[in-house]
């Protein structure tokens, strides 16, 4: 049935009936009348009010990221959205289902080149480069099609953000519009019955398999764990993939420990993952070694071909192969003994990259099972990808092979608001959090409870180590002055500690969880004094 809707209205409606119940953003005269439809819809949608266009796009990426549901933000076109395209840019790349919803000038205006308030010559064009999909609403009328395509991107497929644009006057257009507009989703291909023989052929003879999964795994633990007992596989993980299988069983290895069995390896079963890992972090591939794939993305198996390729959803694919492994394998001696020794072996090596690790360690023990961390790019961020074990999946948040300096503070709020009840770590190097310190505000305005820990070592501390390895210590635009952050952190209205060691991390940490509000603590650090992580990121150089 059609009702007199602005597309501002239609638009609103349709968010909630989706089951959308946070829209990030700033208000600006472009969306004016968007936001006041949100307004009318405040029983069923928060609206967060951010202090930059980056700043909300990362916390939808962070809302999105940490649950696997829609994370919305709203911005004004122009310069607005170039500020946000970082964020869209870290959801395109970490796979993240991030909707992006935007004005434009007046609908009269577009490509003349009058020069319009935040006018770019095509922003349409520009939005398209940085997602999924993206289109523009001309009328009220084409609203809710135009929004159901969109959620049928964010939620086929290989999930990336989408965008849509709606020019000044047409958001407050009125029109009847009928929002009964289904959203269809693409079929899910089933996987081929031929390649998966295929794949059991190769795997029936493999003496050390290894499977390594990606952000397109995060829902089919329970099938990668299967495969791993029965194939007695270590599961191995860079950054989006960890936790599907824990750490802290025998099959689940970080990036630093799973390569310590990827020399021996003779078949690689990749589910849901690029292969960056084995492919562009280790580098040397072991001779002789056949590689499967299950991906839904087809043009995965174009970019790196496999030996065998299954183009289906992570969770289908692997049922399949576990199902008809199943049958074709007799039972494996069990390397539960030999997976365990061999990651302590490597836990012993990395307490090498200090005092990172220490205070790695420090967070580990004091954040419950299903907290969340939230990395950053930094010492610390970086000793975090081997170091810090991870136990389910979606609590370690990465900003995925985009590594945006500065993404992890703002993540982490997003983050937070999706689950208020459980704990949230943002760790972060000073000059990434300066990024977005603004966001301090936001953090105290709605009351958002994230722990924030700002290792301070005065530096952008990979470009001081470069300068000095690399460059003859010919040091230029890597040290940092800072504030001080404790006490900026209670000008902001936030409670503020320092600690000095990771014992008084420790302790800094459990009182900030007891807290309802937010928290700021300061690590103090001497400038170019933690060890190297790269020799466990990056071991052929």
């Amino acid at each position: 049935m059609s009702i007199p809707l602005t597309t501002g209205q239609a638009i609103a409606r349709t968010l909630a009936r989706r089951g959308i119940d946070t829209v990030f953003g700033i208000p600006g005269a472009h969306t004016y009348a968007f936001i006041d439809a949100l307004h009318e819809c405040r029983d069923r949608i928060r609206f967060i009010v951010t202090r930059h266009e980056q700043g909300a796009g990362y916390m939808a990426y962070g809302y999105a990221k940490s649950t696997g549901r829609i994370g919305a933000f709203t911005c004004v076109p122009g310069p607005g959205v170039l500020n946000a395209s970082a964020a869209l840019c870290t959801a395109y790349g970490a796979n993240a289902p991030v909707l992006c919803i935007t004005g434009n000038i007046q609908s009269f205006n577009i490509g003349r080149g009058r020069g319009i308030l935040h006018e770019l010559p095509d922003q349409l064009a520009i939005l398209r480069g940085l997602t999924k999909w993206s289109e523009r609403i001309n009328h009220p009328s084409e609203a809710p099609a135009v929004l159901a395509e969109a959620f049928r991107q964010l939620t086929g497929g290989r999930v990336r953000p989408v965008a849509v644009e709606v020019p000044w006057d047409v958001f407050a257009m009125k029109a009847a519009v009928d929002l009964d507009v289904p959203v269809v989703p693409p079929p899910s291909p089933e996987p081929d019955a031929e390649e998966i023989a295929r794949a059991v052929a190769l795997l029936k003879g493999a003496k050390n398999p290894m499977i390594t999964v990606g952000g397109g795994a995060l829902d089919a633990g329970a099938e990668v764990m299967e495969l791993a007992r029965l194939l007695q596989a270590p599961v191995t993980a860079h950054r989006s993939g960890r936790g599907i299988v824990g750490e802290d069983t025998a099959y689940g290895f970080s990036c630093g420990s799973g390569y310590r069995t990827w020399l021996a390896t003779d078949v690689l079963l990749g589910i849901g993952s690029r292969l960056e890992l084995q492919y562009l972090r280790w580098r040397r591939i072991p001779d002789g070694v056949k590689v499967i794939r299950i991906d839904i993305d087809p043009t995965e198996m174009v970019r790196l071909k496999p030996d065998v390729g299954i183009v289906a959803d992570a969770k289908r694919g692997a049922r399949a192969l576990a199902d008809a492994l199943a049958g074709a394998l007799g039972g494996r001696a069990s390397r539960e003994e030999e997976f365990r020794a061999i990651k302590r072996a490597a836990r012993e090596e990395f307490q090498k990259v200090q005092p990172q690790m220490a205070y790695l360690d420090a967070i580990r023990e004091v954040l419950p099972r299903d907290g969340f961390f939230v990395e950053e790019i930094s010492q610390v961020g970086f000793a975090s990808r081997f170091g810090f074990p991870v136990y389910e999946p979606r609590t370690f948040v990465t900003g995925g092979y985009q590594d945006n300096v500065g993404f992890g503070f703002m993540t982490a709020l997003g983050v937070k608001v999706a689950h208020p009840g459980r704990p949230v770590v943002s760790v972060t190097g000073d000059g990434g959090f300066l990024f977005g310190v603004q966001e301090l505000a936001t953090a105290v305005q709605h009351g958002i409870g994230l722990v924030t820990v700002v290792f301070n070592n005065s530096s952008y501390g990979n470009v001081l180590r470069d300068q000095r390895n690399a460059f003859g210590g010919r040091e230029i635009g890597a040290a940092l002055s800072n504030p001080d952050f404790v006490r900026l952190a209670e000008d902001f209205g936030l409670a503020g500690a320092r600690a000095g060691n990771p014992a008084q991390l420790r302790a800094a940490l459990e009182q900030a969880f007891a807290r309802s509000g937010p928290t700021l603590i300061e690590v103090p650090c001497e400038r170019g004094s933690e060890a190297s992580p790269w020799p466990f990121l990056h071991p052929n150089g």
